[in-house]
């Protein structure tokens, strides 16, 4: 047999299907744009926490104020000075740098009698109870430095194990069930957490500055996908649209 000779008209799309394909396409090249302006979001957010992370400390009542009127006081460095109520402590389950053990949440009695319950930072598992770091539970007036965190509306997933407060170890962090566990008054306990800077303890524990800053920024890969995937389509549909019908291969 010989090669077709004459030229064959080019199909056509119908136009049910070339709709669909528009709006496809539209859809994709929307999710790939939103993409991009989650990632400049996301950037600017970061770099607002590395500036807050940086930035000089300002007094316990300034972060409470901002609080107050509905601020973002998350990472914000902050001072307060007060008393440790060492046998009112709190164990949170947790992992530092490939070991696991808690961080110790205790409250901070200030001047005015109200409790702020700081992360003083990481002990081993095998440091759990208090008297197997004595030299660590300080007993006198204290100015602590760190980094306001917000109270959590609730638990973050289902994935997350309840708290067993009977055994004093949270998963997570639970501020009105922290503050009743001890018999606090949660009118008198204030609404955020403090986690400690990495100021050196007696005996080395706990080990302060453990705060994680961990916000995924996969934005500019998922963009990518979704402008790939329409480009995709684009070459789908014109090597569809250009091939010619009923050309057979040569024998």
């Amino acid at each position: 047999m010989t090669d077709i000779d004459h030229a064959m008209p080019r199909r056509r799309l119908p136009v049910a299907t070339g709709i669909l394909v528009l709006i496809a396409l539209a859809i994709l090249i929307s999710l790939g744009t939103w993409q991009l302006q989650r990632l400049h979001w996301k950037e600017g957010l970061l770099a607002d926490i590395a500036a807050r992370q940086v930035a000089a400390p300002v007094p316990l009542a300034d972060i409470e104020a901002m609080a107050a009127s509905g601020g973002d006081i998350e990472y914000r460095k902050v001072t307060a000075t007060g008393r440790y109520i060492n046998n009112k402590e709190r164990h949170f389950f947790a992992t530092w740098r490939g070991q696991t053990g808690y961080y110790i949440y205790t409250p901070l009695e200030i001047a005015d009698g109200r409790a702020l319950f700081v992360n003083r930072g990481f002990v081993p598992f095998d440091n759990k109870e208090p008297e197997m770091r004595m030299q660590g539970q300080l007993t006198d007036q204290q100015t602590v430095t760190g980094l306001a965190r917000s109270k959590l509306p609730g638990k973050p997933s289902w994935v997350v194990p309840d708290n067993d407060v009977a055994k004093n170890i949270f998963y997570w962090k639970d501020l009105d069930v922290m503050a009743e566990s001890v018999g606090l008054d949660k009118a008198r306990v204030i609404p955020f957490f403090v986690d400690a800077d990495s100021t050196p303890n007696p005996a080395g524990l706990p080990i302060g500055g453990v705060t994680q800053v961990d916000l995924p920024n996969d934005h500019l890969q998922y963009a990518f996908t979704w402008y790939g995937l329409a480009a995709v389509l684009v070459v789908v549909v014109a090597i569809s649209w250009f091939r010619k019908p009923g050309t057979q291969p040569r024998q």
